[in-house]
């Protein structure tokens, strides 16, 4: 596959991911302002901002992976970007569709896992690729907090119907 087209690629399949999670949150700017959250908590128009550049990163490192020595050898850090592309758009299901909260912190954990796994794996490969996914691992991170302080703060919310 020519570099080119291997970018294009790759900006199709992480904003792919993007583009599932983004359905999950059609109604997320009201119901989170309908939450009480923490005082840190950003305002709602910075989350797709911040999406925008973390899934372009991500994007660019898994096309600078391939570039390193194509799909055969990159096949599972690759397969690792894959699987944590999938945690990524189920959190926003769980937590703004479905209004599983224990699920979804549950969930961003072993999405932070997956991410620190992937990082790890194309640092290896190229140390540039597993920088650029930094930025992706702190904000993650900093989501992962989030998560748990508004369920925390709104506990009859996230309680699954019985």
């Amino acid at each position: 596959m020519k570099p080119a087209l291997a970018l294009v690629a790759s900006f199709l399949i992480s904003f792919a991911a993007a583009a599932v999670g983004a359905l999950a949150t059609r109604r997320a700017p009201e119901f989170y302002a309908a939450l009480e959250r923490p005082t840190w908590a950003p305002p709602a128009w910075v989350f797709g901002p911040v999406w925008t550049l973390l899934f372009a990163l991500m994007a660019v490192a898994a096309w600078l992976v391939w570039r390193e020595n194509g799909f055969a050898a990159a096949g599972v850090p690759l397969g690792i970007f894959a699987v944590q592309l999938v945690f990524n758009a189920l959190w926003s299901w769980l937590f703004f569709a479905w209004q599983r909260g224990r699920l979804a912190e549950l969930e961003i954990l072993l999405l932070l896992v997956l991410i620190a796994l992937t990082l790890v794996a194309f640092w290896r490969v190229r140390p540039l690729a597993g920088a650029l996914l930094l930025p992706y691992l702190l904000w993650v991170a900093f989501a992962s907090a989030l998560t748990f302080a508004i369920v925390r703060r709104n506990p009859a919310l996230f309680t699954p119907p019985t």
